[in-house]
Formats: C-alpha cells, structure tokens, sequence
C-alpha cells in the first residue's frame, strides 16, 4: 500500500469518518447477518452433483414424487415382545399419523410410496419383527422447501402421538436423520460465534499481555462476520447462492480466525513502529504501508483459492467458495481500515501495560525465535534435511486414511433417535422401507425393469410400477444403511441390471443413489481442484516474490505440511478418536483451508525476508525476519487452529475431522515448517533462493560474529 494513501487512512480527521462509515455499515448489516440462517438452504437438492445420475432421476421423479417429500420411519420397541394391546395402538396411531396436516397429499398416478391422509393402510400398516419385538410405521412428510428446518417440530409431534407405556418409540429413516441433522446444526450461529470468540480473546489475552488491547481486533473481526453474513444473505435470498450448515459454521470460524490473524501481524508492525515514530499516525502509516502487501497477499490467496471451488461438481463445495471468499475479503477490508482507525484513535496506552514507547528496544531481537534462528544458522542443510524427513515419515499415516465414506450411525459423534432407530430395525431383521432405489424409465419398459432388479442381493421385491405420461417408475426397498458401502454397493448392482434393459432409459435415484454419487463426485473434485490451487497459489507467489524457485519450495514444504498434518490426523481419528472413516470431501476441504491458510505464513515470513534482503543479504534477512514475525505468526496460528478445533463442538464428524487437521496443520506449519524448514532452506540457499531475479547476486555467508550479533530490523 502506498504510504500516502496508508496515511491518508488514519489521519488526525479521516480516522473518525473510517471509524462512523464502519459502524453505520455494521448496525445496517447486523440485522440482515441474523436472517443468514434462515436462508439456509439443507436439502439433499443443495448438496447434488448436478451431472450426477441421480440428479437426472430426481429431475424424471417429479410426476411421481414431490421434490420435498420426506419419507419417515416410527419405529416402536419392547423388551419381551409387543403385547396385541400395543399392536391395535400402533394402528390407530397409524391413523393419527395419516391426519397431520403435513402428511404428502396423493395426486393421481402416483404410487403408494407417495401417501395420502385417508387411511392407515396408505401410512404404511405395522410391519413387526419376526421375534415381535420391533415394529415399524411408514409416513412421507411434503413440508416444502424448508422440510429441513421444520421436521425437528414434526418429528416431536409423531413422539408425542406414538407414545404408549413401556415402549420405546424411534423417529428413523430420512425424516429422523432430517430432525436430527437441524438439531446437530441447531443454534449454530450463536453457540460457534461464543465459543470461538472465547477462544480467540482467551489467546490474544496471553499474547498481548494487556487487559484491553484484544478489544479492537475482537471488535473488528465481528464487524466483519456482520458485514459478510449480511452480504452473503443477499446473495443466497436474491442471487441462488447456496449456503447450508457447513458452510455457515466455516464462514463463522474462517472470518474469526483469519481476521485476527490479519491483526496481529498489523498490530506487531506497528507496535515495531511506534518504538521508531514518535507520531502515532506517521507509525500507523509507514506499518500500514509495510504490512499491507503481506495482507493482501494473503488474502488474495485464500479468496482465490476458496474461489476454486467453483469447479467442483458438488453444490454444497461450489457454495462454500463465494461464500469463504467474501468472508475474507470483507475481512481485509476491514483489517486495513478499521483496526488502523481504532489502534490510532486509542493511542499508545491500549497496550498497557506494555506500552512501546518511543525510542525504546524491540524485544523480539533477543526473544525465543532469535534463539531458534541463531541455532539454525550454522547448519542449515542438516536442519532442513532432518526436518523433510520427519514430516515424509508423518506422510505415512495417510495410509491410513479411508474416505470411502461413512455410514449414517458413523456420521455423528453423538448418538442420535434417527441412528438407534435404524439399528434397532436392522437388529430386527426388518427392512427401513423409507430407504429404496427409485428407477425411472420409459413407458412400456416397467414389466422388464422390475424382472431386472427382482432377486438382486439385498433387494426387496420391486413395488408395483406406475406410469406417467411416457415415464414410469419402478421402487424397491433396500436393506442396508443409506450411507454404507453394502448400499452402494446395492446401487451399483441395481444400475447394471436396468442400464442394460432394451430401450429403458433407466435411471437410478434415491438416497442411497445420492450418497454414492456424492462420494463419486467428491473423488473427482480432489483431482481437479486440489491442482487448480496448487497452481493458483504457485502464480500469486512468483509474482509476490519476483521469483520462481522460492515459490516451488514454499509450495513443496506446505504440501509436505499438508500430508504430514493429513497422516497424523488419520492415525488419531482411527486410535484415539475411532471414528470408522472420513467423508469423500474430507481431503479437498483439509487441503484447501491447509494450503490457502499455511501459504499465509509463508507468505508473512517470506515477504519479510524480501524486504530485508534487499539491505542485509538473504541469510541474515532470514535471521531478522524469523526474529520478527516468530512470535506473531505463532499466535496467528494458534488463534487459527483454535478457531478450527472450536469445529469440533458441532457433532458431526465430518466438522471434527476437519477442525482436527487444519488445526494441526496449522501448529506444523506455524512451529514447523515456517520457522524451521523454511528458515533453514532460505539460510542454505542464499541468495539463489531468489532465482532468476536479480536479487542478492553476493551470495554472502553468515560469519559466527553476525549470527551472534543483536538482531536489528530495516527502519
């Protein structure tokens, strides 16, 4: 940023017209931040792969289902067997079930899968286990588009009309994983944004050492969140911009996070600067003006990676880019106007009390990481081989990784009513009638298609077909989980046997079909994004940098960052935590908030390394910038990877898993990979570093006396 314009950003009078245009935005943004839940969108539509197949069968259902049909299973228990009194109760609550207003309404040629309110037989008579211990009661919900958010409220009211002494009464099937799924995401935008900032004001407390000072980037950073939701709420109410549970807990923790990372690298600047300037707005200025850059870099890489996502198939991974970026950018925005504003408005007594007075010693120059370069520095080579080592070995634990997904009793770190329900119908030997392969194909070839899926492994026999028009479908109800492999491997059977019927057209949809393509599509997005941002990433750094060889090794150490944080995190979700796999997307999330996240601290370390070099040589710029920005981007990082752990408060595995590996990527890279490896390498290569640019051409070594002399930075 020019130094002007940094000036002209916290002057004597432009600070307070900064200062009044934020708060306006803000009070303005903040109601409209509050609508973003309501704009979420959770349907199985806002997560499909839109080339998928089931995709195209769910587009062919529509005369034969409605789009918001929600199939639920009750599921009904007792030790010693139902008793005939308990039996004749389930009926007539069958009945009661068939009245709620919510119940999908028939509509001429549709099958019976699709009911209406007008008999128990149409809800689905009891189905009782062989040992007449279990029995079930079937009931399609059409709640509309907001199905998701209103089941937790249906699922009551079926509890509530179930109820019978001595039994114990399951809400399963979709419509229980449904209530359960909003009741995992429930109050998320109030108990993640509390514990995170708890988290963050706890660790910048230790950090600055000063009762006060965490105030204005806390205040900052929640502008931001503001400004972003109320954007995005915008953008999803008016310009179909998806936004569901995850991507809104990702959005809460990415600005949190980032933005006072953002901040503590201002603030250590100008902190550096008001030892220097005795005006506190020419010290704002020249640490805005040297700052900047690194942000924007920063932040242009994250935004641009997060942008990336847009190639993904997956709806729910397209949605999070957009959403990701504006977060960040508006965080910028607001780290490089706001804060500056508040810090010079505030003066020089909100670090008390350790106020850096004019004139005074920066103590960073004789702290822990001017110890850690000084031990590097006569013997770089071993330092960065040794390191590389350790990290490939930690690569190993990706063998352990299983992404072939998770079944729905493995998806959540809590039990839930929906899982034991599903587990007590398989114990039964009962088949979740909710959970079918629904196949539609032309007109006339519904006799060949159900021929073709009649006596395939852990298939029922196929329902009657209907016909609409010149389609028709043919349902089958499947006996696994919707999410495990056996159903998978269901669907893949089922698409064989009706993909080669003459003149079919068949396609295979359901929720099982819509698992599968999931997973299928999220394979494919790890081959096609995680390049795209390695190449993203390796650009903005040869044009930050003026160089090609420091941006392959930057890239190299934070993919071998990548896979070591990847390869620990496998070995603890399996030994420690023991969940039983990832979800499909887990990869392409770790990696991209990894490598969008840890190339900022490289990116902090490395642009210091540039500006001192062009004063005092590559090798001794490496030792000043370690000196200088260790202590800060090890807080940054600890912020971050506390924000992320915060994740794990939500009980879903797939958020666990994430919040585990970026936090842990986040500590190697910060501890690791920052300070050590690339240290090491820069005091290694020298000035070659720099290659093919022009800078420090000397190439000159570091004698024991400079290693060991009191570390000064540029002014």
């Amino acid at each position: 940023m020019n130094r002007q314009l940094a000036g002209a950003l916290t002057g004597r009078v432009t600070k307070w017209i900064v200062l009044v245009v934020w708060l306006l935005v803000a009070v303005g943004a903040a109601g409209f931040a509050a609508k973003l839940a309501d704009v979420q969108n959770n349907e199985a539509s806002s997560w499909l792969p839109e080339s998928a197949e089931s995709t195209r069968a769910f587009e062919k259902l529509e005369p034969f289902q409605d789009p918001n049909a929600i199939p639920t299973v009750v599921v009904y228990e007792r030790d010693g067997g139902l008793t005939e009194a308990d039996l004749a109760a389930i009926e007539e609550q069958a009945v009661e079930f068939a009245a709620m207003d919510e119940v999908a309404v028939a509509k001429e040629g549709r099958p019976p899968s699709v009911i209406s309110p007008a008999t128990a037989e149409q809800v689905g008579f009891p189905a009782v286990s062989q040992d007449g211990e279990v029995a079930q009661t079937s009931v399609t919900f059409d709640l509309g588009s907001e199905g998701w958010n209103k089941m937790p409220d249906v699922a009551d009211e079926l509890r509530s009309i179930a109820a019978i002494d001595g039994v114990d009464v399951y809400v399963a099937g979709a419509g229980g994983q449904a209530a359960d799924s909003a009741e995992a995401f429930g109050g998320i935008d109030t108990t993640l944004l509390g514990a995170t900032l708890g988290i963050v004001i706890l660790i910048l407390l230790f950090t600055y050492r000063s009762p006060i000072l965490w105030i204005l980037p806390i205040f900052s950073a929640v502008v931001a969140l503001f400004v972003s939701q109320a954007l995005i709420y915008f953008l999803a109410k008016y310009a179909d911009l998806t936004v569901n549970g995850q991507s809104y807990a990702i959005l809460t923790i990415l600005v949190i996070g980032a933005g006072t990372d953002y901040a503590l690298l201002l603030v250590a600047r100008y902190r550096e600067e008001l030892r220097r300037h005795e005006d506190r707005h020419e010290a704002m200025a020249f640490a805005l003006h040297r700052a900047a850059p690194a942000l924007l870099a920063s932040a242009m890489t994250v935004a641009l990676g997060m942008l990336c996502l847009l190639f993904a198939e997956m709806n729910s991974t397209k949605g999070l880019g957009p959403v990701a970026a504006i977060g960040i950018a508006v965080t910028f925005l607001v780290m490089i106007t706001l804060l500056p504003a508040l810090l010079v408005i505030t003066g020089r007594w909100i670090f008390w009390p350790r106020r850096p007075g004019y004139g005074s010693a920066e103590p960073t120059q004789t702290g822990f990481w001017a110890k850690v370069g000084r031990w590097i520095a006569p013997r770089p080579r071993k330092v960065w081989v040794v390191t590389s080592a350790l990290l490939a070995v930690a690569c190993l634990g990706l063998f352990a990784l299983d992404t072939d997904g998770l079944a729905t009793e493995d998806s959540y770190t809590k039990e839930f009513q929906s899982i034991t329900g599903q587990q007590v119908l398989v114990d039964a030997g009962l088949v979740d009638q909710s959970n079918t392969v629904m196949v539609v194909g032309n007109a006339g070839s519904e006799d060949a298609i159900a021929e073709a899926m009649t006596g395939l492994e852990n298939v029922e026999p196929p329902k009657p077909a209907v016909t609409s028009g010149d389609v028709t479908f043919v349902e089958a109800a499947i006996g696994s989980d919707p999410a495990s492999p056996e159903a998978f491997a269901t669907v893949e059977r089922v698409r064989d046997a009706v993909h080669s019927v003459d003149g079919a057209d068949a396609l295979v949809g359901g929720n099982s079909a819509f698992f599968l393509d999931t997973r299928d599509a999220s394979n494919r997005d790890n081959l096609v994004i995680i390049p795209l941002i390695l190449l993203l990433v390796f650009l903005i750094l040869m044009v930050l940098l003026r160089s090609v060889l420091a941006p392959v090794i930057l890239i190299a150490t934070v993919v071998l960052s990548f896979g070591a944080a990847l390869g620990i995190s496998a070995v603890l979700f399996e030994y420690v935590f023991g969940f039983a796999g990832s979800d499909p997307g887990f990869p392409l999330f770790a990696f991209v908030f990894l490598v969008a996240l840890g190339i900022d601290y490289n990116i902090f370390l490395m642009t210091r390394v540039r500006e001192e070099t062009m004063h005092s040589g590559t090798r001794k710029g490496a030792l000043v910038a370690l000196t200088s920005t260790g202590g800060v981007i090890t807080s940054a990082g600890l912020v971050l990877a506390a924000t992320f752990l915060v994740l794990g408060t939500i009980p879903v595995v797939f958020l666990a898993q994430l919040g585990v590996a970026v936090a842990l990527g986040v500590i190697l890279d910060t501890m690791i990979v920052r300070s050590v490896l690339v240290t090491a390498i820069n005091m290694d290569l020298g000035g070659r570093i720099w290659w093919p640019s022009k800078l420090d051409r000397e190439d000159h070594h570091l004698s024991v006396d400079e290693i060991e002399a009191p570390i000064e930075t540029v002014h």
